[in-house]
């Protein structure tokens, strides 16, 4: 992961609201994949009454954030502390088993878990999911291909390479919904220097 996008994870983790993530238990999955990063860095400066904190990487890289007042703890982030932020992106795709129920659509969620008042090392967790409904407008099962429509009205016609999901590509119906869900999640934990 590269350090810009580290400034950038961290900024969003401090700017989410609580929520809660949902499965949905009638829906058939189709593909899921993840991926995940780890980021160790060196504390270099803190400002907590500015809210910024420079950081740098084992390569050499600085970076300066610039935190939210959501991150309470900085006074607690001291310089040559280790700060660690894991990474995990994943996108999941389902074939929605309800025929004809309306338009596409679009939901987000986001949300964060904070260290407890009593821990000295600052940090926390945050996600960020974003669900996005594509409804089947037509399949060409001899050419492999799948059309979309997005919550914009959009068409898309999509190749299907995989030969495991060609073969389920008889069993979709025009009308169906594919939901595809974007998650990412972001750990950010830190120790002091010993």
């Amino acid at each position: 992961m590269k350090l810009h996008a580290l400034a950038k994870a961290i900024t969003l983790a401090t700017l989410l609201s609580s929520a809660s993530l949902s499965a949905f238990a009638a829906d058939i999955p189709l593909s899921a994949t993840v991926e995940a990063d780890q980021v160790v860095a060196k504390v270099l400066s803190v400002d907590a009454v500015k809210h910024q904190v420079v950081l740098q990487n084992a390569d050499g890289r600085q970076v300066h954030i610039q935190l939210s007042d959501q991150a309470k703890d900085l006074g607690n982030l001291k310089v040559g502390d280790q700060v660690q932020v894991d990474v995990t992106h994943s996108v999941a795709a389902y074939l929605d088993t309800d025929v004809d129920k309306g338009l596409p659509g679009a939901t987000e969620r986001t949300g964060d878990i904070r260290a407890t008042k009593d821990n000295p090392n600052p940090g926390g967790e945050a996600y960020r999911q974003v669900q996005v409904e594509l409804k089947i407008t037509h399949i060409d099962v001899k050419k492999n291909q799948v059309t979309f429509e997005n919550p914009a009205g959009q068409s898309k016609v999509l190749n299907v390479e995989k030969p495991e999901v060609q073969a389920k590509l008889k069993d979709l119906k025009v009308g169906q919904s594919v939901v595809v869900t974007y998650t990412d999640i972001l750990k950010v934990t830190s120790q002091h220097e010993s």
